[in-house]
């Protein structure tokens, strides 16, 4: 089975605002929700971008030109 590992611009969010926990609070979801993350959520984007600077674009570059 493939190991799947978490994007480098997910690691880097997690890197600015702290970590998981913070993250997830941040966002008023689970630690557990967000440490099954492999990428940024579409639907959390927008609020990770605003909180940690880094444009939508890098954070997920499959949805953006």
């Amino acid at each position: 089975m493939k190991k799947k590992y978490r994007d480098k611009a997910l690691v880097d969010a997690l890197a600015v605002v702290g970590g998981v926990s913070a993250l997830a609070r941040e966002l008023k979801v689970t630690r557990a929700a967000v440490s099954q993350w492999y990428s940024v959520p579409f639907r959390h984007l927008r609020e990770i971008s605003k909180l940690t600077g880094i444009p939508r674009a890098k954070l997920r570059p499959d949805l953006y030109d």
